[in-house]
């Protein structure tokens, strides 16, 4: 399947200096040139990706970037925060893609009164054998929506700090390992202010990255109104997708894609990139080493992706927001003067010279 041309968020001055940054800079979007593809056969990483992509459009219609932010993620062993209105079918993907990739699916409605055994699980007390055994929380399956996760107080949020690091849950003194592939996908809503709490930052760090969601184009909204208007039953739908991979195979392929060749040049121009993020004068707090290695695995999964055995710049560049919006921020006198963290990010991109390979 060919890369698709979307991009909802770049900024268009971006396209003042295309041979340092591509005129679209995020996930999913097309870089400078077309992206360069081995010839021969491709390969099983890219069949892999176009036929799960071709699968899961047959039930769940656009968002591009969503589509392939998440499984670039998925692929690199990262989690995912969504920022969008709701009803753009965030559940709906997620069902579908744990259908198509043969993984089970989760699903938590984060509320102020969520309380962190609710996401763990904890011991109950068993009649029959006079004794505490523990009881999995809805966090042990593999795809796991976290909706509207800032509804709920930090000591929720703690809850998933272990969880989305070190694929375990520890509760009384015992670790209860989670299998792979983990994927959280956590949602936020920008518009709704009112009983909603910040992420802190070593939450919002340990998401790969951060994925800005808009409302589908007018094709596809139309796609959207004749495919769901009617009142089939959407489990049979569902099922009537083909299972195109299984857990076993993710985790086979994120290892083959953590294989992909980096060069010492591409190593560099990332690392200038995250620690001019903490010298930036805009920013009052820079990105964490953290970003780094996003943006590393990220271009690593990207390449694969589009059948090569290597990673190039515009890899890079297309996820360096997606990778570090949620990882900076603004000075407050950037905030006064109406500056958001896309545009400066875009701004200090631009600064940095692009190694040629």
């Amino acid at each position: 399947m060919p890369d698709s041309p979307f991009d909802p968020f770049a900024p268009s001055d971006l396209e003042s200096k295309p041979q340092l940054v591509p005129a679209e800079p995020i996930v999913g979007a097309p870089p400078a040139t077309e992206p360069v593809i081995d010839g021969g056969p491709p390969s099983p990483t890219r069949l892999l990706f176009d036929r799960v992509t071709a699968e899961i459009g047959k039930l769940f219609v656009g968002q591009d970037e969503l589509v392939l932010g998440t499984l670039v993620a998925l692929f690199s062993n990262g989690h995912v925060l969504i920022e969008s209105v709701p009803g753009l079918g965030k559940t709906l993907f997620v069902r579908t893609l744990g259908r198509v990739l043969g993984c089970e699916f989760g699903r938590i409605q984060f509320t102020a009164d969520l309380m962190p055994s609710d996401i763990t699980g904890a011991p109950i007390f068993d009649m029959k054998t006079q004794e505490f055994r523990f009881r999995p929380g809805p966090v042990f399956t593999q795809l796991l929506l976290a909706d509207e996760i800032n509804r709920s107080p930090a000591k929720t949020h703690a809850a998933l700090l272990e969880i989305m690091q070190e694929y375990r849950v520890t509760v009384e003194r015992t670790s209860h390992k989670i299998e792979r592939p983990f994927l959280v996908m956590a949602t936020q809503n920008p518009i709704e202010a009112e009983g909603t709490y910040n992420l802190p930052e070593a939450q919002l760090d340990r998401f790969m990255f951060k994925l800005l969601v808009d409302y589908p184009a007018a094709e596809e909204e139309a796609k959207i109104l004749m495919m769901h208007s009617t009142q089939d039953d959407l489990d049979q739908r569902l099922a009537e997708l083909e299972t195109i991979s299984s857990p076993q195979e993710i985790v086979e392929m994120t290892r083959q894609t953590s294989k992909v060749h980096i060069d010492p040049k591409l190593v560099a121009y990332v690392n200038s990139i995250v620690r001019l993020t903490r010298e930036w004068p805009y920013f009052h707090m820079g990105a964490s080493p953290r970003a780094g290695l996003a943006l590393m695995q990220g271009a690593r999964t990207l390449a694969a992706f589009r059948g090569r055995d290597y990673a190039v710049p515009d890899d890079v560049v297309e996820l360096a927001l997606p990778a570090m919006r949620h990882r900076v921020i603004l000075t407050a006198e950037a905030e006064v003067e109406g500056r958001n963290v896309d545009e400066v990010l875009s701004e200090m991109l631009r600064s940095v010279e692009v190694p040629r390979l």
